[in-house]
């Protein structure tokens, strides 16, 4: 997702479920869902909801007992309340705390077993009610980072991905938007509509939503057999269609590069959410103003970016958030690139750059942030963004742009449908180079800061040579390339100490050397002619 201050200034801000077998990886886990079947009821008279979940669930240990997240009803009157679990009919014994359900439920390591859980109340959060710029009451799932036990019953981890049907019962005046394929829309008495989307795709409940508003369809084409829609609120027909198109575009250039798309279609949706734009699978919500962005392109590209990483391939806990969003960020800049060339790379490089320093001075801390451990909000930075993409960036420059996207295409085949880490895509990338990359991704993505340098230079007219020292000022040393110009000659110097040496050869006195032109290193440089 991009968060709203991650949106540029100028913004003001056919699958089968063999194909994707869900395997919980959160660790000590007892439980891996297989499947959720949300039956949701919803109204114009007040903002309670009425649910029932069925939720296929296979057990990986011996189990007494088990937990769902889902919040209960609190001082506020805002939360749910679980008013009945049962198996095959069989009512069960349960215990609502104010953030789980325990369920009492004997089950076998290995067995399977569907609960049907009924709930009702307001939610807290996650399934966001509200009304839009133009007074009209709307409902938008907005479940990032783990928000949706706010309004469904569920393991809200994305480390355990299953498939999904969303069944919605609500007013008729509205269209609802979900995950997946339509299976069913059917008027009902007092003009009520139901309205069942299933997604075959196993997903994290971070990307399992439903949009429901008065909307506007669009169907402006198909890419490789698969459909693209635009939805968007009435009154911004006109701009939404013509601004949501460039999702046609974009689509190819990840398929292309990428591999598959995991998805039975593409939705493109105007929406309530609190972030600038929200990846959800194959209906991706952007927020209310985006219909009129200058930069709609650059947010629609990072959003379906995140079909592949982030959806597709889900990061095992929250701390490798930038296999995510880093990966949705560069990508973002390689597509336009790959469009308006790579002088719009190197601008955005050198803006993504200038963010990562600001970063660092509030908050030094890893990529890779371990001490994160609740409050995921934080970990919308610029390491999971902006240094993310830059580390890709890196990697891209030090293995080649074949090897590299080898690699990606690699990674995504092996964990499309699951869930990795840092070292899993270290892994991937080690066997496809035949590099050993521990120091890079150590240097990068598990140490706070960067190389900040200091670049003197020397002309030694006798010799006719420029003699070149580079001194590492920070504390943990980092191994790399520098490139620098002289006289508009291209030379790369390998640094691997505190400090390190070279000699030039030239044919005149240069006025100045450039350290890093083509904008391929994230450091700080102090350029010092002596």
């Amino acid at each position: 997702m991009l968060s709203i201050p991650h949106i540029r200034k100028t913004l003001a801000i056919a699958l089968t479920l063999s194909a994707f077998t869900a395997q919980a990886q959160i660790p000590g886990s007892s439980i891996d869902v297989q499947h959720y079947n949300f039956a949701l009821q919803l109204n114009d008279a007040n903002n309670n909801i009425k649910g029932q979940a069925t939720i296929a669930i296979k057990f990986l240990k011996d189990a007494p007992s088990f937990e769902l997240n889902l919040i209960k009803k609190n001082s506020t009157g805002k939360g749910m309340l679980v008013s009945a679990i049962t198996e095959n009919g069989k009512k069960l014994k349960f215990v609502q705390d104010s953030n789980a359900v325990t369920i009492y439920a004997g089950a076998k390591l290995n067995s399977t077993h569907n609960y049907k859980i009924s709930y009702a109340g307001i939610p807290a959060d996650g399934l966001i009610i509200s009304t839009n710029n133009y007074g009209h009451r709307t409902f938008f799932g907005d479940n990032w980072p783990n928000r949706a036990h706010n309004w469904l019953p569920c393991v809200d981890h994305p480390a355990d991905k299953a498939t999904v049907d969303f069944v919605v019962t609500a007013p008729d005046h509205y269209q609802v938007i979900s995950n997946g394929l339509k299976i069913k829309e059917q008027a009902l008495p007092n003009h009520l509509k139901l309205t069942h989307w299933r997604e075959s795709a196993v997903l994290p409940t971070k990307v399992m939503v439903i949009g429901v508003a008065a909307f506007t369809i669009d169907h402006p084409g198909d890419v490789n057999k698969i459909p693209v829609y635009t939805y968007v609120f009435p009154e911004d027909k006109t701009v939404g269609f013509k601004s949501y198109a460039v999702a046609k575009e974009i689509l190819p250039f990840f398929i292309n590069k990428v591999g598959p798309y995991s998805y039975e279609k593409l939705a493109n949706v105007q929406s309530k959410t609190i972030f600038g734009g929200m990846e959800n699978a194959s209906a991706i919500f952007y927020f209310e103003e985006s219909v009129k962005s200058p930069e709609i392109e650059e947010l629609m590209a990072h959003e379906i970016a995140h079909q592949w990483f982030g959806d597709g391939a889900s990061e095992k806990s929250f701390w490798h958030l930038w296999l995510s969003e880093g990966f949705a960020t560069y990508m973002t800049n390689l597509y336009l690139e790959n469009k308006y060339g790579v002088d719009t790379l190197k601008k955005r490089l050198s803006d993504d750059r200038k963010k990562v320093l600001s970063f660092e001075k509030k908050r030094l801390t890893p990529v890779v942030d371990t001490a994160v451990k609740g409050q995921y909000m934080q970990l919308l930075n610029a390491n999971s963004y902006e240094k993310g993409g830059w580390v890709l960036h890196m990697l891209r420059r030090k293995l080649g742009d074949e090897l590299f996207w080898k690699g990606v295409r690699n990674y995504y085949a092996k964990y499309r449908g699951s869930n990795a880490n840092t070292d899993d895509l270290r892994q991937i990338m080690e066997q496809t180079s035949g590099q050993d990359l521990k120091l890079f991704f150590n240097q990068w993505l598990r140490t706070a800061g960067h190389p900040d340098l200091n670049v003197a230079w020397h002309y030694d007219a006798d010799k006719g040579t420029v003699d070149i020292s580079i001194e590492q000022k920070q504390d943990n040393v980092y191994v790399f390339p520098l490139e620098i110009t002289i006289a508009g000659q291209l030379h790369t110097i390998t640094v691997n100490g505190k400090a390190a040496t070279a000699q030039i050869a030239v044919k005149a006195k240069p006025e100045t050397i450039v350290a890093d032109p083509n904008v391929n290193l994230l450091a700080t440089f102090n350029v010092i002619a002596n």
